[in-house]
């Protein structure tokens, strides 16, 4: 019987690809490989009722057709999505002979986010391969969106839907 083993994380990467980071596995049949850092941002309440927001840092490791179709797209800044599974790296440290580990995520489909931000800087097309551009928030408005009609009457008495500051405050969930 196999466990559960499985990762889905939305964050920003933390630095540009390089030639460290992206690169071909050796052998016969080369695969591309990249590798990313990503950091996640959290807000948690402390005990004095005040918010505090915290960052964890991920490795995630892109394989194959995926890594090389977001190379051009993989920069510093660029919010990703990544679903995948967790593997530990064990090695032994030739400098002090010590047995290391770490955990990295290898990514099964990693999805880019975000808009605009991030990419190549050669105005090659955002939002993926001949899809339409994902639509940024920036403020309290959608750049590069369709304006979207809402035609009901919601749960809290008005008649749209707003990301402005009007949202009530007594949410009834």
């Amino acid at each position: 019987m196999t466990d559960i083993n499985s990762v889905m994380l939305i964050g920003r990467i933390t630095r540009d690809l390089d030639d460290r980071s992206f690169g071909y596995t050796t052998g016969a049949n080369p695969t591309a490989r990249a590798n990313v850092s990503i950091a996640v941002n959290r807000s948690r309440r402390n005990q004095d009722n005040t918010w505090e927001d915290e960052v964890s840092y991920f490795d995630v490791t892109i394989w194959g057709k995926t890594a090389e179709n977001l190379k051009p797209y993989l920069s510093k800044g660029k919010q990703i999505a990544v679903e995948g599974y967790l593997k530990q790296d064990r090695w032994d440290d030739k400098a002090t002979g010590e047995k290391r580990s770490r955990i990295v995520i290898q990514a099964n489909t990693v999805q880019l986010l975000g808009g605009n931000q991030g990419g190549p800087a050669n105005g090659a097309p955002q939002g993926g391969f001949g899809q339409p551009q994902a639509p940024s928030y920036s403020g309290n408005t959608f750049q590069n969106a369709a304006p979207v009609q809402n035609n009901y009457q919601n749960n809290f008495g008005g008649n749209s839907f707003s990301t402005g500051s009007d949202f009530p405050e007594d949410i009834p969930f």
